[in-house]
């Protein structure tokens, strides 16, 4: 038999992502960044590279920030509406209308490695089945929390929402043929197999589909996740994915880069490789422990210390004395400085100075006072419990770290206790102690109350 071929790649990147708030208000998740490249981005730069260069991407809510994601990649991109009800199985369909031949279905808000894209295709070619879906151990995940998925061998027997039970889940990369579009065309519009109690919403799951062609009789194949994969689902997964692809960056990192006009002073400290873009500097007294990428422009002074792996973006600055911890992604035109100390992901053109400590999230355009703290210690060692959409989760990952939303500020000594949220839009004032989520366009300050008295000489007996 002929090996099969692909007609292109459709990417789902339509959905209002409301379980990543306070990340999801002024983009659309999948257009996150994650070490730097939005995760959309991320994707169609691997599709391209496997020679899917055909890609439809569905778009809805937070349409724009998708495109600016997409802007100038080497791919030819589409763009399709999702229409009418809910959920990745019309946007599916809305993205293979655009083609002629079966497709590689990708969920945009993934981080995924390009292995994982390159087994799909490749067992596609090879195989026989009505359809794929790649699929990955829960690990540390609760079951409750996913689309699980029931594998035999290399088949998927069926998919369960939200159960009790499962060791796998659905991994929101599939391969779709044009031959059963009326899988996805009459997908009930409720994701109906869960467990007795369970209470599914009204939204059209790909995961419902497939269990229509299982019980059709069709054979489904099951592809094991080789490499890492993240979905970007709640604000913790951030942290996550930008720790497996800093970490995958490393693994194939093989010899530091310093092209000319970058320059790095005799008196840095360096143990370990650096990548370093065009004009970038590192000064007297830096300290780089591990590797460290500095995009074009980046500059690294004045004794910063940056516990290597690290990311820095374009045009940042690391300065005076700061440290930057290992497995942090700083975006393009920051400022860190000052005695700060700072671990984590923060987006572009984040000021970050004078004796802050943050760990944690923080999105673009953030303003932190000085000496703003984190408190991710409890006194239980716990981790912390949230509310996700009332409901209560404790996180596998970083329940404890802080999560700034876009265009926040803090006032000077400001404290943020354990896995709060900062929404978007919102201020807290100084020596305000956050221990409640902010909702977004919030001004938080602190009422003071005060005894003022007569004072003077004549208290020291003049």
């Amino acid at each position: 038999m002929a090996a099969r071929t692909l007609a292109g790649a459709v990417v789902l990147a339509a959905g209002l992502g409301t379980r990543f708030w306070p990340y999801n208000v002024v983009r659309q998740k999948a257009a996150f960044p994650i070490a730097n490249v939005p995760a959309v981005r991320r994707i169609v730069d691997d599709l391209a590279a496997l020679g899917l260069n055909r890609v439809a991407v569905v778009v809805g809510a937070g349409e724009a920030s998708v495109r600016a994601a997409l802007r100038g990649c080497s791919a030819e991109v589409r763009f399709a509406q999702q229409f009418g009800m809910g959920g990745s199985a019309p946007a599916a369909l809305a993205g293979m209308s655009l083609f002629d031949g079966d497709c590689l279905i990708v969920a945009g808000d993934v981080v995924t490695a390009r292995a994982n894209l390159a087994a799909m295709v490749e067992r596609w070619s090879l195989g026989q089945e009505a359809a794929l879906a790649l699929v990955q151990p829960l690990g540390e995940e609760r079951p409750q929390d996913w689309l699980v998925a029931h594998v035999a061998g290399e088949q998927l027997a069926g998919v369960e929402g939200h159960p009790r039970e499962g060791t796998e889940r659905l991994a929101g990369v599939y391969v779709w043929p044009q031959a059963h579009l009326g899988a996805l065309r009459d997908n009930p519009g409720v994701m109906d197999r869960v467990p007795v109690g369970g209470m599914p919403p009204v939204e059209a799951e790909i995961a419902r589909s497939l269990q229509m062609l299982i019980d059709e009789g069709e054979t489904v194949g099951a592809v094991a996740a080789s490499g890492f994969h993240v979905d970007l689902d709640k604000p913790w997964h951030i942290l996550e994915a930008n720790t497996r692809v800093v970490e995958a960056m490393q693994q194939a990192l093989e010899t530091s880069v310093i092209p000319t006009g970058s320059v790095i002073h005799e008196g840095a400290e360096i143990e370990g490789k650096v990548v370093l873009g065009q004009g970038c500097r590192i000064g007297s007294r830096v300290v780089m422990r591990g590797d460290v990428w500095l995009g074009d422009g980046a500059q690294v002074l004045n004794g910063a210390i940056l516990d290597g792996p690290v990311i820095v973006g374009p045009g940042t600055v690391v300065r005076d004395y700061c440290q930057i911890g290992g497995h942090s992604t700083l975006g393009s035109r920051g400022v860190y400085g000052h005695g700060a100390e700072f671990s984590g992901v923060s987006l572009e053109t984040v000021y970050c100075y004078h004796y802050c400590e943050i760990w944690g999230v923080v999105g673009q355009g953030v303003d932190f006072g000085a000496a703003t703290v984190c408190g991710n210690l409890r006194f239980d060692d716990g981790a912390t419990a949230w509310r996700v959409k009332g409901r209560r989760e404790t996180p596998a990952h970083a329940a404890n770290a802080a999560y700034f939303g876009d265009f926040c500020r803090t006032g000077v000594n400001a404290i943020i206790m354990p896995g709060r949220r900062i929404g978007v839009y919102s201020v807290v004032g100084a020596g305000v102690v956050a221990y409640d989520d902010v909702p977004d366009r919030q001004l938080v300050t602190l009422k003071q109350e005060v005894t003022t008295r007569p004072w003077g000489p004549e208290q020291y007996g003049w």
